[in-house]
């Protein structure tokens, strides 16, 4: 039987890896570091597969995966060059992952120690750097272990042993291949993998350039500073469709003069229009006020183009399939539309009006990043929030309707715990004022209000702004969502990189039943 260094026994093929290989990936890497106890598991390998695929490399030999490379992207600027491992991978959740980041980050190269002195680590160099390439990221940029470095800590210095390295006096089985393919030491890193005895904990911080770059052009969806525009709506009895749009196209008019990005609208937007068919009952009544759902969905998308301003809607009843939903629109002002059902529903929406939750959890691309819809309710239940934290949303609107303030304090308190444990901003938009008669919808009561995460470079008491509370009126407010990325690298605390992943974890489950299913 021929063995792994004989020529003629090889089929090499480089190929992206799948969840598959997460049996090979794990054992080749227990292997390979059983001197230091440190390896990566099934679970992590699979948890980075997840966020990056594309970024997953390996190479097979005769159908077996005998070397691997796993990289990031990350935006550079939020590390610097003093960093750590556990830094720049979130502790191996992999939640600095950016895609819009610049830097392909290098966070590891195995080769089955039963297959070295075949080049493969070559093969999965160059790979990298076509990717890189691909797309189009300024460099390749990794920490690099010095394993010879333990045999001469007592007579050299880190730096001299890098020196002595490069002159090839001294063979190091990493930094010398890292330097032969190109990569050159921009400094010396301490601490970067405590683990890391054989390297005393020391690494080289390396970089490939690549000569293809092209800056990327400013655009719209790089935007960072968002204008956020909530309309604390009077409920009052409207006699037609007519007034209702001339109303809300005040607003929309208002807010968009400020320049705002988004104007929100509260929960049952269209409340007001119910009034005369009070006489068919509650039930009836809803489904009634549903007929005009599309009609203002599409006068909503017209206006998100004219006034040059996305629009969350508000919340509208939708009757379909024979279901009653409580949905919510976003219009884009590029003319697109898109929308969100409220996933958990009240005891008096389903006893007096019958409704039914969605079963789909959407997030949202726009030109100001990645956004969410939760209609009232469903943001009384964390699980959603830190669903959508980990899908990338920045911003998490909150259309609500309450009563008393009893239900409102629920509403606010919650969406305050949802900005600071998904380090993201929330803006909640209530209804004020009275509508007689309607059952269900006949007291209003809210204070509007942008909230933040509670940190130093954040508002006091974490409230970007808010509202007289029960009068009608607008807010209008700026977000920096570039200080979300800053306090999640250097937050004085770091909700989202310090979950203990190995004690719980929170996942959507696709089933029959109207609600999402979470696993804890």
């Amino acid at each position: 039987m021929s063995s792994p260094s004989s020529p003629q026994s090889h089929q090499i093929v480089v190929r992206n890896l799948t969840a598959a290989d997460a049996p090979a990936v794990a054992d080749i890497s227990s292997r390979l570091y059983a001197v230091i106890n440190s390896s990566w598991s099934e679970y992590s390998f699979l948890k980075l597969l997840r966020t990056f695929p594309e970024g997953q490399v390996g190479v097979e030999d005769n159908g077996k995966l005998v070397a691997f490379a796993f990289a990031l992207i990350v935006d550079y600027a939020l590390y610097g060059d003093e960093h750590t491992y556990r830094d720049i991978t979130g502790g191996f959740q992999f939640t600095t992952h950016d895609r819009d980041g610049d830097v392909l980050y290098g966070i590891e190269v195995c080769v089955d120690p039963d297959f070295q002195g075949l080049r493969l680590g070559r093969r999965l160099y160059d790979v990298r750097k076509e990717i890189c390439e691909n797309l189009n990221l300024r460099a390749i940029i990794a920490g690099g272990r010095m394993p010879g470095y333990g045999r001469y800590k007592d007579e050299l210095t880190p730096r001299e042993y890098i020196d002595r390295v490069r002159k090839k006096e001294i063979y190091d089985p990493v930094m010398t291949f890292q330097l032969s393919n190109d990569f050159h030491v921009k400094k010396v890193l301490t601490n970067y993998l405590r683990a890391d005895t054989e390297s005393q904990s020391y690494a080289t911080l390396i970089e490939w350039n690549n000569v293809y770059y092209t800056p990327p052009r400013p655009s719209l969806g790089t935007k960072s500073v968002v204008r956020l525009g909530l309309v604390q709506l009077e409920m009052r009895s409207t006699p037609g469709l007519q007034q209702f749009f001339d109303n809300v196209e005040f607003f929309i008019d208002a807010v968009s003069g400020y320049k705002a990005d988004f104007v929100v609208f509260p929960e049952y937007v269209n409340a007001p229009l119910m009034a005369p068919f009070n006489a068919y009952g509650a039930a009836a009544s809803i489904r009634k006020l549903a007929e005009f759902t599309e009609e203002i969905r599409d006068f909503f998308v017209r206006k998100a183009v004219e006034y040059n301003i996305n629009i969350v809607t508000g919340s509208m009843p939708h009757y379909t399939g024979g279901n009653l939903y409580n949905i919510v629109y976003l219009c884009r002002r590029d003319g697109t539309w898109d929308f969100q059902h409220k996933l958990h529903i009240t005891p008096s929406e389903v006893s007096d009006w019958g409704m039914v939750g969605g079963d789909e959890l959407k997030v949202f691309d726009t030109d100001c990043g990645k956004v969410a819809m939760l209609i009232c309710y469903d943001s009384e239940f964390p699980e959603l929030g830190r669903l959508l934290a980990e899908r990338g949303v920045r911003i998490l609107f909150v259309p609500f309707c309450t009563d008393t303030s009893t239900g409102y304090n629920r509403v606010r308190y919650c969406c305050q715990a949802r900005a600071i444990e998904n380090e993201c901003y929330v803006a909640i938009a209530g209804s004020v004022g009275n509508l007689p008669g309607v059952i269900n919808m006949d007291i209003q009561f809210a204070q509007s209000a942008v909230f933040s995460p509670s940190d130093f470079s954040f508002p006091n008491q974490a409230i970007v702004s808010e509202t007289t509370p029960g009068t009608e009126a607008t807010l209008i407010a700026d977000i920096d969502t570039d200080l979300l990325k800053e306090l999640n690298i250097r937050g004085s605390v770091r909700n989202l990189r310090q979950r203990r992943h190995d004690l719980y974890q929170i996942s959507l489950v696709s089933g029959q039943s109207s609600d999402p299913v979470v696993a804890i």
